[in-house]
């Protein structure tokens, strides 16, 4: 039986973030499995209730005993902040480098595994074995420290697992990308490259961390009055440091505000990163220095309501407060779908008098994924035989495929969560089965089906509102009470009050209840469904839109 080498993603492929990746190799059914990743990603308003959505792990669930370990490229949240979540459906080793490594420790003993997870730290660089796979960890640079590429090899051949990269000459933080590495892994022969699509449609490069350090001491330098907040992804430990440095210079001292900064601070500092930076400020600390002296480094840069900025731009923040003369620097970029949250807390410091300076004025942010000529560059190192393009919505990969086969690659696969590509010795490749590939979504303490009816009837709740009508009904099926109503979300105007559209309502529902046959009125489970459609009927009628309805009765 001939062995075969495959790529499974069930997430972060037709999408940006919420990557898991697979890899299989072996006799056919008989294959062993690592996991790439396992990340992430947020509710948005067509999840209410729900902040994080997760893949569904199941199809590597059922072949758990195959499953020999998850290898973390870096330590982004779409790409490891599901480990915690799903750990205990797969139940495998994982392998991290230090920095990543002490940022799952840290989320394991949150929720009480860090007992029971077989965690391994890997130097950078490092080479391992994994049952028929051989790993190679390539340093690459991102926006997160110590961001690893993979040259996954087998009997069938390389695989060069990218993860998020760019090509940063002066990343502030870590080492540059290992050109040597890449060069050899190349020159020994990829059969295939999967990688980031996300900026595919930016022309040129993405820019430096370096120049951005010089252009945030320039600003920070412009503020000759008020206190100063600069509110980057705390996850960008380059930024901060960049941040500090630029308080530094300009005779500041440094305040962390936001449970993340701590949070991302303590990880750089256990693995030797930000040696040489002054002692933080604590918050109550900071009250007391002159606001010409301070700068407050801050969570929230995407509008996050709870996040420390929005806090503070709402005036209810514990400690921190800014004003006029104040100045905050968004040294981010918006993130697609954040729009509205990060215009409206900028609205709200306005409105305050602070004075707001984000990229679109200054150059204080680059991209931490590769534009065209980056991938040009990762593409004449690697020389693979076929391009798989992940980490992007549809029309990032259709165009990174296209963009590979421009760049003379032979063969490319534009692949859709869920695709099994089979990774042949002869250098081709092709989808060949479909997994299941569904979500998952975190709702409080529980974790759901993203099909759940749960999710169904709180988006139907969201959109048009409750109705609950009781009623208690005797043995002879006659209404002896009632019908009550109560109403959720149902908007009033001049013509039609809150309790005039209850009334119809009850209305209706005598109205519906008197229709029904002496038999179906003492059949309460048909008799409350009748009763159900008419009023979602009538509320239709008068409102135009179709509430959810639920109809008590109860026989006396």
């Amino acid at each position: 039986m001939t062995d075969s080498l495959y790529f499974l993603p069930l997430g972060g492929s037709d999408e940006i973030g919420m990557n898991l990746n697979l890899y299989g190799y072996g006799p056919e059914g008989k294959q062993k499995w690592i996991i790439v990743d396992c990340g992430v990603t947020f509710g948005d308003l067509t999840t209410p209730g729900v902040d994080l959505i997760m893949p569904d792990p199941r199809f590597i669930e059922e072949r758990r005993d195959d499953l020999i370990g998850m290898v973390l490229t870096h330590a982004h949240e779409d790409h490891m902040g599901a480990v915690a979540h799903l750990w205990r459906r797969l139940r495998c080793p994982i392998w991290a480098t230090p920095f990543t490594a002490w940022l799952v420790r840290d989320r394991l003993r949150e929720y009480g595994l860090l007992d029971e997870v077989e965690l391994h730290e890997m130097a950078l660089d490092c080479r391992f074995d994994l049952g028929p796979f051989n790993l190679q960890l390539v340093t690459l640079t991102h926006s997160i420290p110590e961001p690893n590429g993979i040259a996954i090899r087998t009997p069938a051949g390389m695989v060069l697992h990218t993860g998020d990269w760019k090509i940063d000459p002066a990343p502030m933080i870590g080492e540059a990308t290992d050109i040597d590495a890449l060069t050899a892994i190349g020159n020994e022969g990829v059969l295939a490259m999967v990688c980031d699509s996300t900026n595919v449609f930016s022309p040129g490069e993405s820019g430096s961390e370096g120049d951005v350090r010089e252009e945030l001491i320039k600003v920070v330098g412009e503020c000759k009055t008020g206190k100063v907040a600069i509110a980057s992804f705390a996850s960008n430990v380059a930024r901060l440091q960049s941040s500090i440095e630029a308080a530094e210079a300009n005779g500041r001292r440094v305040c962390l505000v936001g449970r993340s900064m701590h949070r991302m601070t303590a990880a750089a500092k256990a693995v030797g990163m930000l040696k040489h930076v002054k002692d933080f400020v604590s918050e109550e600390e900071a009250s007391s220095f002159p606001a010409s002296k301070i700068l407050y480094l801050c969570t929230g840069s995407q509008g996050e309501p709870r996040a420390a900025l929005s806090r503070i731009a709402a005036g209810n923040h514990r400690n921190v407060s800014l004003s006029r003369d104040d100045t905050v620097i968004f040294s981010s970029r918006v993130i697609p779908g954040n729009e509205l949250g990060i215009f409206e807390l900028q609205n709200q410091l306005a409105e305050r008098g602070v004075h707001i300076i984000t990229e679109k004025t200054r150059p204080i942010h680059v991209s931490g994924h590769p534009c065209r000529d980056e991938l040009a560059q990762m593409y004449a190192w690697a020389k693979p035989s076929v391009a798989i393009p992940v980490h992007g919505e549809r029309r990032h990969l259709l165009e990174h495929a296209d963009f590979a086969r421009e760049l003379q690659v032979p063969h490319s696969v534009s692949v859709r969560n869920g695709d099994m590509v089979q990774i042949r010795s002869d250098g081709t490749a092709s989808i060949v089965d479909e997994a299941p590939a569904s979500r998952l979504h975190v709702d409080g303490n529980f974790i759901v089906d993203a099909d759940a009816a749960s999710m169904r009837e709180r988006r139907k709740l969201a959109h048009a509102g409750q109705v609950t009508l009781s009623m208690a009904v005797s043995e002879k099926g006659e209404i002896v009470s009632g019908p009550e109503v109560r109403l959720q979300g149902v908007p009033e105007d001049d013509n039609m009050s809150l309790d005039d559209f209850a009334d119809a309502m009850a209305d209706e529902a005598e109205r519906a209840f008197d229709r029904l046959s002496k038999r179906d009125r003492r059949d309460v489970e048909r008799a409350e469904e009748e009763v159900r459609r008419a009023v979602r009927r009538e509320a239709n009628r008068i409102w135009g839109k179709k509430p959810w309805v639920e109809i008590m009765m109860l026989e006396v």
